[in-house]
């Protein structure tokens, strides 16, 4: 597997991802809220075989690189610790990292040294413990 990043606006993000945000069944993995992405926005796309199996869109904010909106193919918990660990690595340091997490990726985050700040229903606000480095 390889993990691609690209830009937010790039033609490359949107004939990578489209085909996946567009589908009903993907876009009920994220409870009905579409996907985003503006210049604001860098994607860490996991690729396998030429397709597509799972991206995380972080979006910078002031001081913040926020993890929002990714999609891990069958819930996959090494894919997802795999796209966290690229992105820790890309932000750590420059950024506080902070994501908006799927109630059922909660442990894979936490193993990854994230922190709930914020519960939800169905997600929970994380912030990741900046001096550990994984």
């Amino acid at each position: 597997m390889e993990i691609e990043k690209l830009g937010g606006t790039t033609e490359r993000l949107y004939r990578l991802v489209a085909p996946l945000v567009m589908k009903p069944c993907i876009l009920r993995e994220n409870n009905n809220y579409p996907f985003k992405t503006s210049m604001h926005h860098i994607w860490f796309i996991a690729i396998e075989e030429e397709r597509v199996v799972g991206f995380m869109p972080v979006e910078i904010k002031d001081k913040y690189a926020v993890i929002n909106n990714y999609y891990i193919d069958k819930d996959d918990p090494d894919l997802l610790a795999a796209l966290l660990r690229e992105v820790i690595r890309h932000y750590a340091g420059q950024y506080k990292l902070q994501s908006v997490t799927h109630s059922r990726h909660l442990s894979v985050f936490a193993a990854n040294g994230f922190s709930i700040i914020r519960p939800w229903k169905l997600y929970a606000k994380m912030e990741h413990r900046q001096q550990e480095t994984l």
